[in-house]
């Protein structure tokens, strides 16, 4: 299908032929305009319903009497075009569209709407107006506008000086000064004057030196009639010589206007505001629900970046920049000339939605349909619009295709200077549509998420300069619901299911963005339910978009643009980058509903090709503040990020090989942005180093930490943290990990060119009690990282490790107590040792060296999974042996991870007594899930022999006295920069157990130790200690 683009009149109002059309109000008035029909709406009207078609043109008057046209639905057909103003001739006068009812279902549409079908034109374009900015200065909770006025000796050598002020704005309107002292003429003047001061102003009088000498009665009595208790009495100036002579004597007066108004200082100048329009501040504490609604006021004193509002403020709204970071509140202007509105019942009726909400969520909707011919909105208000129903939203682009230049529109696709507010179901959905431009888009009180993309084909889409804030749960889809309705909304789930709502459900986005190519440029997300970015993964592409790109292709799909956004005041984070949604149908081994959250992995290739070089996803100029989980969470591959959290890919990372860097970042922990007390404000408590009260996330004990290192490879330069202060019963710090940490710690985590600002604790490993717990989960026990430059440890080139973790230790590591950490030199790598048959056992894990400090070990995948898998870190060419707490599992795979060639490690096994083995070697690749078996384990007699093995035949010794199965793991293949494996794959020893029914627990150190104990070796030489440095800098305000 061919499509072009029709260019209309300039004006379309004054195109030519156009036939003035008075409906009338009725209700039941079906209109039809079709057949070349060209009508030119010029009043007010009521209808129920109109369609254009088949030639059919509707263009509304821009005339100087305001129009409201009401209406059930108006459906653009084939060739039906709707017009109201145009790109070079913006629309003036003030219209709007209310869309009523709720019946007379369409089958493709719905119900009250504007919809858009194959064919059809929208051209609606508003008034320009300046969509969203920002505070320039901090508006405080109820301050009254206050101006001052100093009199100073300077203005005048004597006499009298009067300011005409002016009482609603405290202005100075006229000034002037009477020398009575020297001439009986300017009493005169002064008399006059006072006479022609109008009603109603302030007039503000001193004297200056001497005025009293040829003050006259006149004078005198015109001031005294305005109130003047002391002018009668007025005399000779007092000299005093005690005065000393250095003194200046001056006066001076306080305006204090009453009014209630507040005056709003702004970055930007405010094109288009006028008095009446509404705007909304965003908060720019923890909490979403500090957004305020305002209205502008006339304020001709206003200077050009100023507007002056009703009402003073409830909370604080930042205007500034704070420790370095921009926390500067937004305002969003709600109000546009042209109006599309819902009208809304006085209560909930009529559908689920109604077990949640005590309020009409059936608002309006606009839906553009595949084929259309042209569409671009722009300076539109839209309130009230959206429903608690699938496919109806405020601006829906459904099923489009390319609607820029690929699929023939010229000019491409556009919604702009839009104005979305207080709406019933998401701002703008892209559902299957590519290339479209979201610009200056101000979306503000939904629910659901709001600016959406909805299958995963999505691409080429861009969300330019677009603010979203006050996001809410809504009931559409798992990810949209909150813990209640994620409990009692069980359509689509299998009998039996039982909702987990943090993994299943609670994802309300501001922006969720179901496939990495699209932009996001100087966008914020400023306060939603959940989080502000969320990019999410559709493994098969979903709904009606079934079957448009292969299963995984947009977990390799490169990241389009991330630049210079922001993201605050959201419940569990500023972005994250992780997760999918479930692409099946619930099932008896898979309950969940269709589109509940799930686990994926991202990592981005070249033609989203796995098999093709990576393309790292940048996440450029990112700002994230007072968000109460985390500023960001990005899990997957290359990636390269300003982030507060990160992580990479769980047990293993799905893209061996990437690696996230964090470069040239600031963290802050607890800034001069302290917000504010309320009854209501649970937490609240001490921060910094005053410490001074402040809202605080989570809870007044919680451990804020500025890089949370999690998984990995991470890559950390040049980054610098900001006021980090640990206070008694809080483990603040500016490294830290994430809790209660089943996965595993990569000991090539490392971290360079670190600066520290008013800090006073740079690392925090954790020590059991709140928000720690017990540290006996496994990752609790593995963290480790590497110091590259001493930056942190001030020992160049040293591993910071867990002080208790003695398989990494060795006797000339140095404790930090602080930090219940050690500062260790050595050479460090993991074995993954997976286990089957049983799966539900503990691992004991004891290096030979350290025999009486074993390392137990719970398993990262929990007790109820088909196999089991521990992730120890170990320090290597050392010897070890392993040990259960049942009778040893009959199936155990040791993994390789991060061994370069020739790194290896001794291994001794515990199994019972009368056990049969057969242990080979393989390589497993991860990415074509293809296994090659690599050589054989032979039995020796000798136990030296175990350290002669090959690649293609190793040795194996089974000391049966003591239980322990003896081998040596080695690596036989390079491995790249980042991977965990082997070029060739993952290098693995398969051990498989024949053991005897009934053997008790496997646990052999009685018998193991001191038989086979070690004395402690340092391998790798300590470091040494950067000349004259302080392991924590003193001074300065650490808040």
């Amino acid at each position: 299908m061919s499509v072009y683009f029709l260019s209309p009149a300039v004006c379309p109002d004054k195109e030519p032929g156009l036939q003035p059309w008075m409906p009338g109000h009725s209700e039941d008035h079906r209109v039809t305009i079709g057949y070349g029909r060209k009508v030119l709406l010029t009043t007010s009207a009521t209808v129920h319903s109109i369609e254009i078609l088949n030639g059919g043109k509707l263009v509304i008057a821009d005339n100087n009497r305001p129009i409201m046209l009401r209406t059930k639905h108006i459906l653009i057909g084939n060739k039906g075009e709707l017009h109201i103003g145009s790109p070079d001739c913006p629309y003036k006068g003030n219209l709007t569209i209310s869309l009523f009812g709720s019946d007379q279902e369409h089958s493709y549409f719905g119900r009250k709407y504007i919809g858009v079908g194959t064919g059809g034109t929208l051209e609606i374009h508003g008034e320009k107006k300046l969509s969203w900015t920002f505070l320039n200065k901090t508006l405080h909770p109820g301050e009254s506008n206050q101006n001052n006025y100093l009199f100073q000796r300077s203005w005048g050598n004597r006499g009298i000086i009067i300011h005409v002020i002016d009482p609603n704005t405290g202005e100075v309107l006229q000034d002037d000064r009477f020398d009575t002292y020297r001439s009986k003429d300017e009493s005169h003047r002064l008399a006059k004057y006072m006479d022609g001061v109008e009603a109603g102003l302030i007039l503000a009088m001193v004297v200056n030196d001497e005025g009293s000498n040829n003050l006259e009665d006149s004078a005198k009595k015109s001031l005294s009639r305005l109130g003047s208790q002391y002018i009668s009495s007025l005399g000779f100036r007092y000299n005093s010589h005690h005065l000393p002579s250095a003194v200046r004597p001056q006066a001076s007066i306080s305006i204090d206007m009453l009014s209630n108004s507040s005056i709003l200082e702004l970055a930007d100048q405010p094109e288009g505001w006028g008095s009446r329009d509404r705007v909304v501040v965003a908060s720019t504490d923890y909490s979403m629900h500090q957004a305020e609604e305002f209205t502008l006021l006339s304020c001709p004193t206003c200077t050009s970046n100023q507007v002056k509002v009703q009402g003073k403020p409830q909370f604080i709204h930042m205007g500034e920049e704070v420790d370095g970071v921009d926390m500067r509140a937004e305002v969003g202007l709600l109000s546009r000339n042209i109006l599309l509105r819902g009208e809304m019942e006085p209560g909930c009726y009529g559908n689920e939605a109604c077990n949640f909400f005590n309020f009409d969520t059936f608002g309006g909707h606009l839906k553009v349909e595949r084929g259309f011919r042209a569409v671009h909105i722009s300076g539109v208000e839209l309130q009230h619009m959206g429903q608690q129903t699938m496919g109806h939203y405020p601006v829906h682009f459904h099923m489009n295709g390319d609607v820029d230049e690929r699929g023939g529109y010229n000019p491409p696709t556009s919604v702009s200077d839009l104005s979305i507010h207080h709406s019933f179901s998401r701002c703008v959905t892209i559902h299957g549509s590519n290339g479209l431009l979201v610009k200056d888009v101000v979306g503000y009180d939904t629910l659901g998420h709001c600016f959406f993309t909805e299958d995963g084909p999505e691409e080429r889409n861009t969300f330019d300069h677009c603010l979203g804030l006050m996001v809410r749960a809504g009931t559409l889809l798992p990810s949209d619901r909150d813990s209640k309705m994620c409990r009692d909304i069980t359509e689509g789930a299998y009998p039996g299911y039982v909702a987990n709502p943090r993994q299943d459900c609670s994802a309300t986005s501001t922006f969720w963005i179901a496939n990495p190519n699209n932009n996001l440029i100087n966008c914020a997300a400023a306060g939603s339910e959940e989080t502000g970015f969320w990019f999410i993964f559709h493994h098969v592409p979903t709904g009606p978009s079934e079957g448009l790109y292969s299963p995984g292709r947009t977990e390799h799909t490169p990241m389009g643009q991330f630049t210079n956004n922001r993201a605050h005041s959201n419940y569990r984070a500023g972005m994250i980058l992780d997760h999918g949604v479930k692409t099946t149908k619930a099932n008896d081994k898979d309950k969940r509903p269709f589109l509940s959250l799930v686990g994926a992995r991202y990592g981005p290739h070249q033609d989203a090709d796995p098999f093709k070089p990576r393309v790292p996803a940048l996440i450029h100029h990112f700002v994230a503040y007072k968000n109460q989980d985390h500023g960001a969470w990005l899990r997957g591959g290359d990636t390269l990020i300003l982030p507060i959290c990160v992580c990479s890919g769980g047990t293993f990372p799905d893209d061996d090989g990437s690696r996230q860097q964090v470069k040239n970042s600031l963290f802050v922990g607890e800034s001069d942005n302290r917000g504010m007390r309320f009854p209501d404000n649970r937490i609240w408590g001490p921060g910094g180093s005053d410490p001074t009260g402040r809202t605080l996330p989570r809870g007044i004990d919680f451990p804020i930490r500025g890089m949370q290192i999690y998984d990995g490879p991470i890559n950390m330069q040049n980054c610098t943290f900001r006021k980090y202060t640990a206070l008694d019963g809080r483990h603040t710090s500016a490294f830290g990990f994430r809790l209660n940490n089943s996965w595993q710690s990569c000991p090539n985590n490392n971290v360079t060119d670190i600066t520290f600002d008013h800090i006073t604790s740079r690392v925090f490993f954790g020590e059991p009690g709140p928000w720690f717990n017990k540290m006996q989960m496994d990752g609790d026990k593995t963290t480790i990282f590497h110091d590259i430059d001493g930056s942190v440890s001030e020992y160049p080139g040293s591993f910071l490790v867990k002080e208790d973790n003695w398989l990494l230790r060795h006797p000339d590591c140095i404790d930090v107590p602080d930090w219940k950490a050690a500062i260790c030199s050595g050479r460090y790598a993991q074995i993954y040792v997976q286990t089957r048959n049983p799966a539900n056992l503990n691992m004991h894990i004891v290096r030979d060296e350290y025999p009486n400090r074993p390392l137990t070990l719970e398993g990262a995948l929990g007790k109820r999974k088909h196999y089991q898998q521990f992730q120890p870190v170990i320090t290597l060419a050392k010897g070890y042996t392993i040990h259960w707490d049942q009778a040893a599992p009959a199936e155990v795979t040791i993994w390789l991870i991060n061994f370069n060639k020739n790194d290896w490690i001794n291994v001794g096994l515990c199994y019972p007594q009368g056990t049969a083995f057969t242990i080979i070697s393989d390589i497993h690749n991860r990415l074509t899930k293809q296994t090659r078996k690599t050589g054989v384990f032979m039995r020796t007699t000798q136990k030296e022999k175990i350290n002669h093995s090959h690649l293609a035949r190793g040795y194996y010794y089974w000391e049966e006295d003591t239980g322990l199965l003896f081998l040596k793991v080695k690596a036989h293949n390079d491995r790249g920069q980042y991977a965990f494996c082997s070029v060739k794959g993952c290098e693995r020893v398969k051990i498989t157990a024949v053991i005897p029914k009934g053997s008790p627990p496997s646990n052999c150190m009685a018998q193991a130790y001191p038989r086979h104990a070690e004395l402690p070796v340092v391998d790798v030489p300590m470091p040494r200690k950067i000349p004259n440095a302080r392991l924590v800098r003193m001074g300065g305000c650490n808040d």
